[in-house]
């Protein structure tokens, strides 16, 4: 049991550790790389990755995977852009309210088709990505969508309290409030209980589709919460702006440690495995590493630790 508790502290410990390593190394090149003005920058464009992974670790503790995160960020930042553009002042103030709930209604679609109708969840959000993505086409005709951020999306995207940036407070934040929510009650033990074994959950009484449909729904809100943030920080929402999240955010869940094939995994380390893949993506574009190198790099990264996942279970 101790070696399975220091082999957990390991990983969830390497994600920071080899952020730090990187940019020491990187520093040798780029003295700029240790200022505080850049550090802190990197905090901000975590943030946005870093609440959309927070509700992925939730969905992949249980052994899914959601593949609708690109479209509900996205479907997100138009709804929230789009009310702000009408002009009228409770539109405005129903924004992010309204674009969290879309993350929401995302996230009890795909706990239908996952918790109910017992759909692979690979196959069910990747559809229901595809649908969100053709509602989008035909309500801008395929062109970006018109409207602006509010001051308060601007704020949480760009503000700064102490020259912290607000998004970073934003999402750690969040981070604490769902630690605390899967700690003290029992959806977190329940998350991981389905992870290892499912049918052995049921069959002690635990409701496992209600766990599902709650997991989903808060990945999806997540996922909207990021949409918000980008909107605000861009100024604007623009079609498939999520895409580019997709990958990144399964890598930083998997570096942190969580299980892909579900059962164990940290919160704190999916914050090290975003901190790591934003460190690298900006030392990456620094070295002008072209974009599409960059998704070979982070689908390299995830295979690397599926390989070590399974190797490490099937020695267990």
């Amino acid at each position: 049991m101790n070696l399975r508790i220091k082999a957990s502290y390991i990983e969830i410990a390497f994600p920071f550790v080899a952020s730090v390593l990187m940019i020491l190394g990187a520093s040798t090149v780029f003295p700029e790389f240790l200022s505080a003005t850049y550090l802190l920058q990197q905090l901000q464009i975590a943030a946005f990755l870093g609440v959309i992974a927070l509700g992925a670790t939730v969905v992949i503790l249980l052994g899914h995977i959601d593949l609708s995160v690109p479209w509900a960020l996205g479907g997100a930042a138009i709804i929230s852009t789009t009310l702000v553009g009408t002009d009228h002042a409770v539109l405005t103030v129903l924004a992010v309210p309204a674009a969290l709930l879309f993350g929401a209604f995302v996230g009890i679609i795909n706990g239908i088709g996952v918790a109910w109708f017992r759909i692979p969840s690979m196959v069910w959000t990747l559809a229901v990505n595809s649908m969100l993505l053709g509602v989008a086409v035909l309500n801008t005709g395929g062109f970006n969508p018109k409207g602006a951020a509010s001051n308060l999306m601007i704020t949480l995207a760009t503000g700064q309290i102490a020259r912290v940036p607000v998004a970073f407070i934003v999402w750690i934040a969040l981070a604490i409030a769902m630690m605390l929510f899967l700690k003290r009650g029992g959806f977190g033990r329940y998350l991981s209980s389905i992870g290892y074994n499912e049918k052995a959950t049921y069959l002690a009484g635990v409701s496992t589709s209600g766990v599902i449909f709650i997991a989903f729904m808060i990945a999806g809100t997540c996922s909207a919460l990021g949409g918000v943030l980008l909107a605000g920080y861009a100024n604007q929402a623009y079609q498939s702006m999520g895409d580019p999240y997709l990958m990144p955010t399964i890598a930083a869940v998997v570096i942190g440690g969580t299980s892909i094939l579900g059962g164990k995994g940290s919160l704190v380390g999916t914050i090290g495995g975003v901190t790591f893949i934003t460190l690298l993506s900006s030392i990456l574009s620094v070295m002008q590493i072209s974009e599409a190198w960059r998704n070979i790099i982070f689908g390299c990264i995830i295979i690397v630790m599926l390989l070590l996942q399974t190797f490490k279970h099937r020695r267990s």
